[in-house]
């Protein structure tokens, strides 16, 4: 009897000690709006990174919410620097509400390739972007651009009288104003809701990443696709964020291994950034819908509409905003 008492107090020690193992690992959330377990991209970036993370043994486990299942796509950014949210992918832009400087990054035209946005992930812009996400209480594990277009159940999207009458999503106040200017009616709302709205006539088109137009099946709504091609007007930041007050929980073999995971993360967006263009494409001629692209002519009469518009009130409006175009036109 004896005996059976030492046994049972031994393995109920071991399962005690087990269990404060277990229980001593640090768990961060990581939320997006992406769909999950349907290669996009952005999901993915996400998952190499709890993976990486979890080999590299440092008691860190990250949890992905993928599909708003955690937090709604614009309540992300707030979760996160309030510290109700570890970790996040996403559209800076959306952010711009609380951090105006967050529009430069959904600028129409300030891209235009992806070689470019390569190169201004090194660059004094990005410099100033981060410092405004570190004074707001993120900072950034990963860079990712993401090139886009336009597509219409009305007509083709080219030059900009091809918008007129329309109602657009536009993704960000910098394109909305270059929208309506052309003479497009406006529509906000985050990339999870255009099926929906589309679907039920509330919008006539929309932009958005090559990414989201194939995750959210927008193929299934539309006639005409304006892929980027050569001259993509719409590019879009969509980082890899930490919130401040989770990292500084961290020990440094923990922060080390996220930064390495980071890094990895990014290394997999640069090798399939382009190839989310051309399976975009691909996609949407099997539903039978129209590809076009647009011409440097089109490119540039968009461009000088943008700057008369969306360019000028940055400038005018936000701290530093003709600095922030400044250094990104720079980048050569």
């Amino acid at each position: 009897m004896k005996r059976s008492l030492i046994s049972a107090i031994t393995a109920l020690s071991v399962a005690i000690a087990f269990s404060s193992a277990v229980s001593a690992q640090t768990v961060l959330r990581a939320s997006h709006q992406f769909p999950g377990g349907k290669g996009d991209v952005r999901d993915e970036m996400v998952q190499l990174m709890a993976r990486q993370v979890a080999e590299a043994d440092v008691d860190l486990e990250i949890q992905v919410h993928p599909g708003e299942s955690l937090f709604g796509a614009k309540e992300q950014w707030g979760a996160l620097v309030r510290g109700r949210l570890d970790m996040t992918a996403l559209p800076l832009d959306y952010a711009s509400g609380r951090h105006p400087e967050f529009s430069a990054t959904l600028m129409p035209g300030l891209v235009r390739n992806h070689e470019r946005a390569q190169r201004l992930n090194d660059s004094e812009f990005m410099d100033m972007i981060k410092e405004v996400i570190r004074e707001g209480g993120a900072r950034v594990l990963a860079d990712a651009w993401l090139a886009g277009g336009f597509a219409s159940s009305v007509r083709c999207i080219t030059s900009p009288d091809t918008v007129e009458g329309q109602t657009m999503r536009a993704a960000g106040p910098a394109f909305d104003e270059m929208l309506e200017t052309a003479g497009a009616s406006i529509a906000s709302m985050p990339s999870s809701e255009i099926y929906t709205a589309m679907q039920t006539g509330v919008l006539d088109g929309a932009n958005t990443s090559s990414g989201s137009f194939v995750s959210y099946r927008i193929y299934e709504q539309v006639t005409c696709l304006t892929a980027p091609g050569e001259n993509a007007l719409w590019f879009m930041y969509e980082p890899i964020l930490i919130s401040e007050q989770s990292w500084n929980k961290l020990n440094e073999e923990q922060q080390q291994a996220l930064i390495e995971a980071g890094e990895a993360a990014e290394e997999y967006f640069t090798a399939e950034a382009a190839n989310l263009d051309t399976k975009m494409v691909e996609v949407f001629k099997e539903n039978g819908v129209e590809v076009v692209t647009m011409s440097p002519e089109n490119y540039d009469a968009w461009l000088e509409i943008a700057k008369q518009s969306s360019y000028k009130t940055f400038a005018e409006n936000v701290p530093n905003g003709q600095a922030l175009i400044d250094a990104a036109l720079a980048v050569e």
